[in-house]
């Protein structure tokens, strides 16, 4: 009900289309949601109003949109960049005269934009492959799968193809012997609950009208995901994809070195660190040395209030009211915004997260602090790390074993602790006194 509350809201709060649209089919769909939790039966309710949820609230204003080619500005964006990457190598222009024209996304985003450029707009089909959200969120939605699935064999635990093996053959054999209602809550508790989460507002509304930050989350997510497995290489690359988008990720790759550091050895953070500093390089340099001024003036300048135009992120948070002051506002937002970077900095040295939750934690709390005291900034741009905290918890993202996370005692995911071995002590010889 809360949820149906919020997106009523937006119909009668919101000056944007796409917004009121969204919330008109997604407080139909959470009502009906919660009167799915009443009138099922109690096996089959929770099932059944994520179901519900997830068609009035994702998919249904998600296909409305898309077939009537409505969305944020973000979404022409994405696609105007790939167009402008496929015909001249470079997603900027070279004299942006309005804000529309500005990109202010790193060259990857454009990546998003390449359907579009390639299928058109001819035809409601062409429309619906192009459409940048699309595959935004199924880039999100693929990352999340690769953070929760093992990437390698180890003993005791299935790989992924025998685990999904099994998984088939189970659900195959309950469904031929009726069991099927009570093997279902039990083998997919984890589904339901990420799939609860994407039909929450904090998923669905980015996901139907923009999708913007939803590959950004997803990569940071497989990132911590895979430096928490000890796969240094692993998680270097995808940081450098998330890096490429936007350059909000780049504290990312602090956190990561920081779990690495304290959970598999200098080395391995360092390895992660190269791998993520020459993935970023590659993906942006070509772009960057084509047009280095518009990548400087739209990606860095116009963001932070100091472009030619002004930027139409003015959402009254502390540091857009500090540099509504004046230069010396504007100033003072920067240094305490710098304040707050080496704070978390110093927390990443002196009390480095061992799990990938602590992790997930700390970058949440970096990214709020930034854009709460950046000199420019929106209340949407706090969903990122919303979406961070959230993330980890419905999913368990695996660790290693023995760095799962906190709590005394062993426990599902951590190894108990052995007793160490006693050295057996030469016994004194037993003195028989004489006779």
């Amino acid at each position: 009900m809360l949820a149906a509350g919020w997106a009523g809201a937006f119909p009668l709060v919101s000056g944007l289309g796409p917004h009121r649209s969204w919330g008109l089919c997604a407080a139909a769909g959470y009502l009906a949601a919660a009167v799915a939790v009443l009138v099922l039966p109690r096996r089959w309710a929770r099932a059944g109003s994520v179901a519900v949820a997830l068609l009035g609230a994702v998919l249904v204003p998600l296909l409305v949109l898309v077939v009537g080619g409505q969305g944020q500005s973000e979404v022409a964006v994405i696609e105007r960049s790939g167009e402008l990457l496929l015909r001249h190598g470079t997603p900027y222009l070279a004299e942006p005269r309005t804000v529309a024209e500005y990109t202010p996304y790193l060259p990857g985003m454009a990546l998003f934009g390449l359907p579009r450029a390639l299928f058109g707009t001819d035809g409601w089909p062409a429309r619906v492959a192009g459409d940048a959200r699309l595959w935004c969120a199924a880039a999100f939605l693929g990352c999340l799968a690769a953070a929760a699935l093992p990437t390698r064999h180890r003993p005791g635990r299935p790989g992924v193809t025998a685990a999904l093996r099994a998984t088939v053959a189970a659900a195959v054999t309950a469904a031929r012997t009726g069991a099927l209602p009570a093997v279902l809550p039990a083998a997919l508790p984890r589904v339901l609950a990420v799939a609860a989460l994407v039909a929450s507002p904090v998923v669905a509304l980015p996901l139907s009208v923009s999708g913007v930050d939803l590959p950004l989350a997803g990569l940071c997510v497989l990132a911590l995901a895979l430096a928490g497995r000890a796969r240094p290489v692993a998680a270097g690359w995808a940081l450098a994809l998330a890096c490429a988008l936007k350059w909000t990720a780049w504290p990312a790759v602090a956190v990561v070195v920081a779990l690495l550091a304290a959970t598999t050895g200098r080395r391995a953070a360092l390895r992660a660190a190269v791998t993520a500093a020459a993935g970023t390089a590659a993906l942006v340099l070509p772009s960057a040395l084509r047009s280095p001024g518009p990548l400087l003036q739209q990606v860095f300048a116009f963001p932070t209030g100091r472009g030619d135009l002004p930027t139409p992120a003015g959402s009254p948070l502390p540091g857009r009211l500090l540099a509504d002051l004046g230069p010396v506002g504007w100033y003072a937002a920067v240094a305490l915004l710098l304040l707050a970077g080496a704070a978390v900095a110093r927390s990443l040295v002196s009390r480095p997260p061992l799990h990938t939750r602590a992790a997930a934690d700390r970058l949440a709390l970096g990214l709020a602090l930034a854009f709460l005291l950046a000199p420019a900034g929106r209340f949407g741009y706090l969903a990122l790390p919303a979406l961070l905290l959230l993330l980890p918890r419905p999913a368990p993202l695996p660790d290693l074993p023995h760095l799962s996370g906190p709590g005394p005692g062993p426990g599902p995911d951590r190894l108990p602790r052995l007793p160490r071995p006693q050295t057996p002590r030469p016994h004194a010889p037993q003195v028989v006194p004489a006779p």
